[in-house]
């Protein structure tokens, strides 16, 4: 199969991360908001809950990210909730533990696209970054800014996760070589 080309659709994950959804005393509208969004979209959703506890974000994120193909890994990890000020809205940096570089510029989008609406969305602590082949952006907690969080970049999406998941062609003289090439001296 190349690059984005995927049998039903790209699989994602959808993290929600919440105490109170976690312990069954609310119901998880953001994550089933952003569920729906990326069905219209063509991705084949996952959704997990956890509490806002710092490891476990961490180790779903990773967990998701470093799964065999077929067996539950992620092309695309979507987390929403805990960007916040709070502090249980450890998101960000639980994100920072899993990710192996971050992409500043799809965060700096998203809160360009809510600053359109709310002077708030400068208060979302929201991340954006790879681990592997697997992108994971942080979305805030509320249906509505997860869903335009999610707007804001969406566009971009596909592109950002075929030039993660290779062939990475950037030197073929002799430099990086592409993916599941040999480069000299292996």
């Amino acid at each position: 199969m190349t690059a984005g080309a995927h049998a039903g659709g790209r699989p994602a994950l959808v993290l929600t991360v919440s105490d109170g959804v976690a312990a069954g005393v609310r119901e998880d509208a953001s994550g089933a908001a952003v569920a729906e969004r990326l069905v219209r979209h063509g991705y084949v959703v996952t959704r997990a809950v956890v509490a806002d506890d710092r490891a476990a974000i961490a180790a779903a994120i990773a967990a998701a990210a470093d799964a065999p193909d077929g067996a539950g890994r992620a092309d695309l990890v979507v987390t929403t909730g805990g960007t916040g000020l709070t502090p249980r809205d450890v998101t960000p940096e639980a994100t920072l533990d899993a990710i192996d570089r971050a992409v500043p510029g799809l965060a700096e989008a998203m809160r360009a696209a809510g600053r359109a609406r709310t002077p708030m969305a400068d208060l979302s602590r929201a991340i954006v970054g790879a681990r592997g082949a697997t992108l994971v952006v942080n979305l805030p907690g509320s249906p509505r800014g997860a869903v335009e969080s999610l707007a804001a970049i969406e566009a971009v999406l596909p592109h950002a996760l075929d030039t993660l998941a290779g062939p990475y062609d950037h030197d073929r003289r002799g430099g990086t070589p592409a993916r599941g090439e040999k480069g000299s001296g292996e």
